[in-house]
């Protein structure tokens, strides 16, 4: 169908990065979702960060299950690998691929259904077992390919499109990654850019389980009074706990910044966040008051966003199971079958 490709043609003078690269580089399909979708501005928020760390596309791996958000792959980073899975099925492939090339950048993309429902023990054991990943849940609190039924992340009390109100408890996707382990959790909003742009930057140069739960208004089915993820009650709710700004090793990234202390916090590859703090005692590093914290503000009906959580000594799943240095799928047969002198060895050592 031609009139979904893109012109070719850009401005000669069009902005590049380190590697020579457009934002156009990082652009997938035009987008088939309803127009205003913040799922689209996730999207581009997505693109402007690889494009900002010039990340060559083809090193990154996009995997997505089922719905709204798991069709966005196809939107973004089209000159990547990429693979649809089935619904709530996208961390296990997602494992999968990591433990068979850890060499690549791996970039999960869900949405609340996806992994708040059938995919939750998914979502739990790749964020406890400490995938190398980012994992962003474009979270709009409803079923928007099936009419907008109630998710497991809407809020009790919220009402849908029609005016019914939810009956049951939300999870919380944040708090259950900080629970499960995951060495760097943060929440953003759709429509904040200038949050959402270092927070994926940060997210993609941690070394372990980074997940970020987006709050993406669905403007077909979620987007009205009486609805707790639509544009105007997160914008009014929103309770942000710092400011960033994200400082690679290879080129800073420069802002200004609004009357407070700062914190500088040094991800495991020595790159930089900087955290412009709003509440001089909340502390990034601390799971207890993370947790505390996120409790505190939903109770009182408000949205915490920004840096929840980062462990700055992360480990990931390669750690654990000490695997060894070249990617797995780059062994030969005489690496991958010793021979029966190292079988002996092997089964001796387990008697």
């Amino acid at each position: 169908m031609s009139y979904l490709a893109k012109p070719k043609f850009h401005h000669p003078a069009i902005e590049t990065n380190e590697l020579g690269f457009t934002h156009r580089d990082y652009e997938g399909s035009i987008s088939t979702l309803c127009a205003g979708c913040g799922h689209d501005s996730i999207s581009s928020a997505i693109m402007r960060a690889c494009f900002e760390l010039s990340l060559p596309p083809h090193r990154i791996a996009k995997l997505s299950g089922i719905g709204c958000s798991s069709k966005t792959p196809t939107y973004f980073l089209g000159q990547s690998h990429g693979f649809n899975s089935v619904h709530g099925r996208m961390p296990s492939v997602l494992t999968g691929a990591n433990l068979a090339n850890k060499d690549l950048i791996y970039l999960g993309v869900s949405g609340d259904g996806d992994s708040a429902s059938i995919g939750f023990g998914q979502f739990a054991h790749s964020i406890r077992r400490g995938v190398n990943m980012v994992y962003i849940v474009e979270n709009n609190g409803v079923y928007g390919l099936t009419k907008g039924q109630f998710s497991a992340t809407s809020d009790r009390g919220s009402k849908s499109k029609k005016g019914v109100a939810n009956q049951d408890s939300a999870i919380d996707m944040a708090a259950i990654a900080v629970q499960l382990g995951a060495t760097f959790v943060a929440r953003s909003f759709s429509g904040d850019k200038s949050q959402l742009v270092p927070l994926i930057k940060a997210a993609i140069e941690h070394r372990g389980a980074a997940f970020i739960d987006c709050i993406s208004p669905c403007v077909a089915f979620n987007n009205h009074e009486g609805s707790t993820k639509s544009f105007d009650y997160v914008r009014s709710h929103n309770a942000a706990l710092n400011r960033l700004d994200y400082i690679t090793t290879r080129a800073p990234i420069t802002t200004e910044y609004e009357p407070g202390t700062t914190q500088v916090v040094t991800l495991h590859d020595g790159s930089k966040l900087r955290l412009a703090k709003i509440g001089a005692d909340y502390d990034v590093h601390d799971r207890v008051a993370a947790m505390h914290h996120l409790h505190t503000k939903q109770a009182s009906g408000e949205i915490v966003t920004g840096l929840i959580y980062m462990d700055e000594t992360p480990h990931d799943l390669h750690d654990s199971l000490d695997t060894v240095d070249t990617p797995l799928n780059e062994l030969n047969t005489p690496q991958l079958t010793p021979g029966q002198k190292a079988l002996d060895g092997i089964n001796a050592s387990l008697r």
